[in-house]
């Protein structure tokens, strides 16, 4: 079984207002990865998630390019040990 990882990223750019946490959650709903997404008073949104190392360097990456109506200016991204208490995608 392939060692699992979770991401914590901050997103920065035009992603409130315009269903990034749906399309986040569908997204890591589709790689079969846990976790949560929410948004921040400042704008951003921040997210964790976890799973195999190279699902979860997907849905990385897929948040740093966004989608049709988001604009993705910046992510802060820091990988953790997993601690396994997800046991699904939820939006906060």
């Amino acid at each position: 079984m392939e060692p699992s990882i979770k991401a914590h990223l901050f997103i920065k750019g035009k992603v409130q207002g315009v269903f990034f946490r749906s399309w986040l959650k569908k997204m890591a709903e589709e790689l079969k990865l846990m976790g949560w997404v929410k948004n921040l008073e400042d704008g951003r949104v921040e997210t964790e998630f976890e799973g195999p190392r190279d699902k979860v360097d997907e849905l990385v990456e897929l948040c740093k390019q966004g989608f049709e109506t988001a604009k993705v200016e910046h992510v802060d991204v820091v990988f953790e040990e997993p601690e396994g208490d997800f046991i699904q995608f939820v939006i906060l």
